[in-house]
């Protein structure tokens, strides 16, 4: 085995060797402006962008003319969510709104973000709170929808404890109301079988490096028919992608995304078993050997790769300090520089205490079994020895009950 161990494709994953090799001509052999229509250089280039648009689609069950060329998710989220907003705002009976929306408060920041930015600038926004089990439901949406609802952006999965949720059965919800759907597939997209129709599916967000192509590039999926929908733009200039992200088009990584989607696609199944079978093992070799541990989220309704766990006693920083062997995360990469818990299991109704404590560990295309077994034995023996250094964790074993006591204050 090589070290260190990387646990941690929920944050991203390495490039395909397959998606290099495709990316590759596009550097320096088929290097023209795909908006150059004269030419033989920007036919080669505008050749490859359409291939790849034709093979993102086919992952998502999409028209290949629904497919807008991104930097990332980050950026397909916003031009979703604020650009949906700006097109479609309206004030409800009575309201000095420009409209409402609805949301979950465990979205990543790249949702989380622009729909507060919209609060700001005089739109209604709702959060919901899942249960215990991570999960937001069609129920929960329904609850919340108004008159004035112009848009709801739901994840399909969350990304730090990969629980999934009621994305059809909220899609074909805000169908029957006439509510603008939006769903940040980050980390479904490439991992499980998608359909925009079946689906129920406005808008889609995902992202390149999270599927095995490279980083720097994403897609936006925009319905074209009933409804046809549009979108107020965020960036001004050439209108290339139907005008939605102007911009001159990164060919290498575009076409890196299209291999990377057409890889997905045909691997997916066989991948996902034997994801499923890892992970399963994984929590099964660290739960079963320590006590005070917690899977976080819905056992059943998560994505096959990705676990959470919270560790009683033990302090999450602490614990990676003790396996530097191995590549994990505390939470999303994107807010791993805080030292503050988890808001996506705290949003759950974790304590702070297990929610400090937590592990995400996703696996992926290459993880092998040797690897799983050797993270979850120094996981158990870290665990195991933080704990001999811990008063509390002594208590515990004695049967106090910690929550009861009451600490002097100086």
């Amino acid at each position: 085995m090589k070290f260190p161990i990387y646990l941690d494709h929920a944050a991203t994953t390495p490039c395909d060797p397959r998606v290099v090799e495709a990316m590759l001509p596009y550097f320096t052999e088929v290097y023209g402006n795909p908006g150059s229509r004269n030419h033989a250089f920007g036919w080669a280039a505008e050749e490859g962008v359409d291939r790849a648009r034709e093979q993102v689609a086919r992952l998502i069950g999409a028209d290949h003319k629904e497919i807008i060329f991104t930097s990332g998710s980050t950026e397909s989220n916003n031009i979703a969510i604020r650009g949906g907003a700006q097109m479609y705002e309206k004030a409800g009976p009575g309201s000095t709104g420009r409209g409402h929306i609805i949301s979950a408060a465990i979205e990543h920041k790249a949702v989380l973000d622009p729909c507060k930015r919209l609060q700001k600038e005089g739109f209604d926004v709702t959060f919901l709170e899942p249960g215990r089990d991570g999960i937001v439901t069609a129920d929960l949406v329904k609850g919340a929808l108004r008159d004035d609802t112009i848009l709801c952006s739901i994840m399909w999965a969350n990304n730090e404890m990969g629980t999934i949720n009621e994305v059809p059965a909220i899609g074909a919800l805000c169908k029957g109301r006439g509510v603008l759907f939006h769903t940040d597939a980050t980390q479904w997209a490439g991992k499980m079988p998608t359909n925009v129709e079946k689906d129920n599916i406005d808008l889609l967000s995902l992202s390149g490096h999270k599927m095995y192509g490279p980083k720097g590039v994403g897609a936006l999926y925009v319905r074209r028919r009933k409804p046809r929908v549009r979108l107020a733009s965020l960036v001004d200039g050439g209108g290339q992608e139907r005008g939605f992200r102007s911009g001159t088009l990164n060919v290498p990584g575009i076409v890196g995304l299209g291999k990377a989607a057409e890889i997905a696609l045909a691997e997916m199944d066989r991948d996902g078993a034997r994801l499923l079978e890892l992970r399963q093992g994984l929590e099964q070799s660290i739960t079963g050997r320590l006590d005070s541990t917690a899977i976080n989220g819905h056992r059943e309704k998560r994505l096959p790769h990705i676990t959470n766990i919270s560790f009683g006693f033990v302090e999450g920083e602490s614990l990676m300090m003790a396996t530097k062997e191995l590549a994990m995360s505390s939470g999303s990469a994107c807010t791993s520089a805080s030292l503050e818990p988890s808001y996506v299991l705290k949003g759950i109704g974790v304590g702070d205490d297990l929610a400090h404590s937590s592990l995400r560990l996703s696996l992926g295309r290459w993880t092998t079994r040797e690897q799983v077994e050797y993270a979850a034995e120094a996981i158990v023996r870290a665990v195991t020895k933080l704990r001999e250094l811990s008063p509390l964790y002594d208590m515990h074993k004695e049967g106090i009950d910690i929550t009861k006591i009451e600490w002097a204050k100086h």
